[in-house]
């Protein structure tokens, strides 16, 4: 078994007890289970085989996990590998966010799992900004939503203070804030090695920074959901508190089903509904999230009418742009994987020359400019798959209804 800090041992067998640290300690003799969530757009008339993921749609876990790089669907947008505890947020979608459109901002969103999942659920008429001050993860975050192909969705690289100095309003607000990782302990050693209390506490004191710029941009009324990948209290249920105490914040329950084992407040004298998955007791990885709101009436509408003034002074990196009209070429499975390495590749006689989309099983990957003897490859660098090695045959991982 992988070998926990003592300082993290201490301080977690505290604050879950021993019936539940033993449980968690358990969750490392087994493989973290795989999960994907499908893009309900592209992917009508796609399932996968595996037990539904209980507290999100269009989720699933799978059996094992497949080598998701040599699936051309996962690069068309048709679905996404995510862990399967911070799906929560669809739950909390549903039920607390409005059917009226919204503006909302994800303040801290590379690598795009929880925006992606958020965008799908806001109503028709939205409009999504995702934040990651970090731009080489902003750019991550831009491949990852111009794939999954929603209107109205941007990716910006900004602070979030540079949101509250633009006067940018949001009728929800997602914080995902950085932390100390010790959700993912079982997932990514390395952030074994990386985890310190003094980096407990740098972190609780930066996530109050963000929080208190992200909250000047919440409309009144408007929803905040706040969430970490760690256990430890000072990360969660403290900064909770200091949100109700300086912010005015009010908490809200979330409606969930006793078998999903989530579990509440570990804090001594902290009541509010809070909900944390623990490996071993909740079938995931490591998550805190609180859904808070803000005072005040909400007036439906209010911050969309003023996005266009305040958008102007946001660093956008990418904005949703329309798919020009262009003959689409079904290509085979080694076309498609050596499209998406960035090489030429040659279509047939009856291909007509100039821009066309390069597709794989009705799904579109690109778009490559024909000139007969060969097509121009114009799917972006930066996006490439980097190895030499191509599967002869394709696996399969999403399967037709």
């Amino acid at each position: 078994m992988t070998q926990l800090p003592i300082d993290f041992t201490d301080m977690a067998r505290r604050t879950m007890g021993e019936e539940r640290f033993d449980c968690y300690l358990k969750a490392f003799e087994t493989d973290a289970p795989v999960s994907i969530r499908l893009n309900p757009e592209k992917a009508k008339e796609l399932t996968a085989d595996g037990e539904r993921v209980p507290w999100c749609r269009n989720a699933y876990y799978l059996p094992q996990r497949p080598n998701f790089t040599y699936d051309p669907l996962l690069h068309a947008g048709c679905y996404y590998v995510q862990e399967a505890g911070s799906m929560f947020l669809d739950t909390v979608m549903q039920q607390w966010v409005s059917d009226a459109p919204v503006v909302m901002i994800d303040f801290c969103a590379a690598p795009g799992g929880k925006s992606l999942l958020a965008r799908t659920a806001l109503a028709a008429g939205s409009v999504m900004f995702s934040n990651e001050p970090m731009r080489n993860r902003a750019n991550i975050l831009a491949e990852n939503v111009e794939k999954w192909g929603y209107a109205d969705h941007f990716v910006t690289n900004n602070f979030p203070r540079d949101y509250r100095r633009a006067k940018m309003i949001a009728d929800v607000v997602l914080c995902d804030v950085p932390c100390s990782g010790e959700g993912m302990f079982r997932k990514d050693e390395a952030t074994i090695r990386e985890w310190s209390m003094q980096n407990v506490e740098k972190c609780a004191r930066l996530q109050r920074e963000i929080v208190a710029d992200a909250w000047s941009c919440l409309a009144d009324g408007g929803l905040f959901i706040y969430s970490t990948c760690t256990f430890n209290t000072h990360e969660d249920e403290e900064n909770i508190q200091w949100m109700m105490d300086e912010l005015g914040a009010e908490v809200l329950p979330v409606k969930v089903d006793a078998a999903w084992n989530i579990t509440g407040s570990l804090l001594d004298g902290f009541s509010q509904p809070v909900y944390r998955f623990i490996p071993g007791i909740s079938k995931g990885e490591g998550l805190f999230l609180c859904v808070l709101r803000k005072g005040g009436a909400w007036q439906q509408g209010h911050s969309l009418k003023s996005l266009r003034k305040s958008q102007q002074n946001l660093n956008i990196i990418y904005c949703p742009k329309a798919q020009p009209d262009m003959v689409k070429v079904e290509v085979n499975y080694q076309q498609a994987m050596a499209y998406l390495r960035h090489e030429a590749i040659t279509l047939g006689a009856d291909v007509p020359r100039g821009m066309v989309g390069i597709c794989f099983e009705g799904h579109l990957l690109g778009l490559a400019k024909n000139i007969g003897n060969r097509a121009n490859n114009l799917y972006p660098k930066e996006w490439k798959i980097r190895t030499t090695y191509i599967p002869n045959e394709y696996e399969t991982i999403l399967r037709h209804t």
